[in-house]
């Protein structure tokens, strides 16, 4: 499965723009197939990475908005019809980029114009180490606006694009983690240090649709499914996509708006449910029952403990809680139906 999720520059996950299920004909020998043939000879259209393609147009069309719409995609989106594509209909891209390109007249490459550009400010970032210890990352910034040229069994069939180049590098050598080295590709603009630090927190985004797969693969179990046919597999994972964001949702929610009222994400049954079975810590109830108030609940039904200096509940809590909740939901509308009020 390929999908594309929709997130707002704070992280709040909006959705799936778009999803392709797709299988392999032949599942093995498909790195051997490389040593043969040159991919980048080979016509979008007759390979895997067309998927790319698909979901940057479907998304974007669901958004009704291009111009606002950032695709952001890791080092296996930077495909060059991607970028075409994005161009023709009016979006914006940023991916991480692993191909050396010819640049400028062809004579030389985006990697030997950028080891002519000069730092151009430094930025420090919090990150954690292998053991989950936290650390700071000094970054070396470098960005230039150049021209960009297609493969050359492509040049024919696509233009040179003028794209924006962004490196951010590590000072030293860190232990106990790889070095930071980002080399992103954008058609947005850059034009000051700030602007590409933001480009920097808006790729730093695209780790939200890690978690999502998390929260398929952990909570939903969707790879334990055991269905006889592709559509009833693809039917299930649908409808598990669904609860899945919807998790992902409330967690980031409760952080990103926490005095929101609590009927943006529960039912007035859930709400009443949540008074009944988890009771407000402390002497007395708030007076006003916000949204992350209802959503804290719901954690501790899941096994969240909600001391003071714990941190905000996680994916896993909120789904075990919103599990337990919806059982008993359940259960308290058949009672309702069997036996009555």
């Amino acid at each position: 499965m390929h999908s594309s999720l929709a997130v707002t520059t704070d992280g709040l996950p909006l959705g799936l723009g778009a999803v392709k299920f797709w299988t392999r004909d032949k599942f093995k020998g498909t790195a051997a197939l490389k040593r043969k043939i040159n991919p980048t000879r080979v016509p979008i259209e007759e390979k895997e990475s067309i998927r790319w393609l698909e979901n940057l147009k479907q998304s974007t069309e669901l958004l009704d908005d291009a111009s606002r719409c950032i695709h952001i995609g890791d080092r296996e989106s930077d495909i060059y019809e991607l970028f075409c594509t994005a161009e023709e209909i009016g979006t914006h891209f940023l991916v991480r980029t692993c191909v050396n390109r010819l640049a400028g007249n062809g004579g030389h490459t985006v990697a030997d114009e950028m080891d002519e550009v000069a730092i151009r400010g430094l930025h420090r970032i919090e990150v954690r180490d292998e053991n989950g210890e936290p650390d700071e990352a000094v970054l070396e910034i470098r960005y230039r606006r150049l021209r960009v040229l297609p493969p050359i069994g492509k040049q024919k069939r696509y233009p040179a694009l003028t794209l924006t180049v962004i490196h951010a590098q590590e000072q030293g050598a860190p232990k106990n983690r790889k070095k930071i080295d980002w080399k992103l590709l954008t058609n947005l603009s850059v034009t000051s240090r700030k602007d590409a630090i933001q480009k920097l927190e808006w790729y730093a985004l695209r780790w939200k649709i890690e978690v999502f797969h998390k929260i398929l693969k952990s909570g939903c179990k969707a790879e334990d499914s055991r269905l006889r046919t592709a559509g009833r597999l693809a039917n299930l994972i649908a409808v598990f996509c669904i609860l899945s964001w919807r998790i992902f949702w409330m967690t980031m929610l409760n952080r990103t708006a926490p005095a929101a009222p609590p009927d943006i994400a529960l039912t007035k049954t859930e709400i009443a449910l949540l008074d009944q079975l988890v009771k407000d810590k402390g002497q007395c109830a708030p007076k006003l029952k916000t949204l992350s108030h209802y959503l804290t609940k719901l954690a501790r039904l899941g096994g969240y403990l909600a001391r003071t200096n714990d941190p905000p509940p996680g994916n896993m809590v909120m789904w075990r809680g919103l599990s337990r909740l919806t059982d008993i939901e359940l259960g308290a509308t058949m009672g309702i139906k069997i036996v009555g009020n």
